[in-house]
């Protein structure tokens, strides 16, 4: 992966600097639509209070600061209109859209702003919860539980057979493209394990040689992919014909463009062809 750390321009906090009161981003959502300026190359929106943009958040959390600017995230009511010039826009088609510490920030934001909607009762007792002064949790005072955001990984795999990359068509999503074959972790394997099981389950062959690549943060809803590279080592390609539809081999020069390049799964197709007849 060669994108740099965000944490170069970002500090998490749960708790504002009382001293940091100046003009704060806000990552604003009605459902899992962002609000943004598009006359404004599609910026955030900066204020200090949300007052300024006439809008009432539901529920409001801190998020650290960017370049020194303090971040929040907030949720607005389903139906709510934008402020005069903007428009609440989905995420996941702003992935080429913002600058990409934004986009990452984002995907954050909407994580946290959901995980607080989703745990203000106290899911073994029902008990109101409380937000933790110390780090990211949801606190029960009365039994205890502590929820901290949720975050699922995944593994995505780019599998080599000579010179061709096995791709598929999935019953989700985009279903008109062919892909990479990814899935989540379940409980009790390792990434490892889970790229082998994803692997047989969907399309019925085995591989050998995994080497880890790179990971991605990806809240779409929550997940946190791990790419990995395998070679091909036997079977035949037979689609379970539930989460995928089809699946074949293909060249570096047959390969279908990547809908977008900020994605683990184009990085792991671009390393393929920049490694296979010289690319296209």
């Amino acid at each position: 992966m060669k994108r740099e750390s965000i944490y170069k321009r970002y500090v998490p906090a749960v708790t504002p600097d009382e001293k940091n009161n100046g003009p704060a981003y806000w990552f604003i959502f009605n459902s899992d639509k962002l609000l943004l300026n598009p006359e404004d190359n599609f910026k955030i929106p900066s204020a200090e209070d949300l007052n300024e943009l006439s809008i009432s958040p539901v529920r409001i959390q801190y998020l650290g600061t960017l370049d020194g600017q303090p971040c929040y995230t907030a949720e607005v009511e389903p139906g709510t209109n934008p402020p005069g010039g903007m428009v609440f826009q989905d995420l996941i088609s702003l992935y080429e859209v913002l600058d990409e510490d934004i986009f990452l920030l984002a995907g954050r934001a909407i994580q946290i702003i959901n995980w607080d909607k989703d745990h203000q009762f106290c899911g073994r007792c029902g008990s109101l919860t409380q937000t933790s002064d110390y780090e990211m949790a949801k606190i029960c005072p009365e039994c205890g539980l502590m929820n901290f955001p949720r975050l699922s990984p995944a593994v995505i795999t780019a599998i080599v057979k000579e010179d061709k990359i096995l791709l598929a068509k999935h019953s989700y999503g985009f279903k008109d493209r062919y892909s990479l074959i990814a899935g989540f972790v379940e409980p009790g394997e390792t990434l490892e394990e889970a790229v082998h099981r994803e692997i047989k389950e969907e399309v019925g062959i085995k591989v050998k040689g995994l080497k880890y690549f790179g990971s991605q943060p990806w809240p779409f809803p929550h997940s946190l992919m791990v790419g990995f590279t395998a070679q091909y080592k036997e079977g035949e390609i037979k689609v379970d014909g539930k989460e995928i539809l089809d699946a074949k081999w293909f060249t570096a020069q047959e390969v279908p463009p990547p809908p977008s390049q900020v994605s683990i799964s184009s990085e792991l197709i671009n390393w393929f062809i920049d490694n296979n007849s010289g690319g296209r």
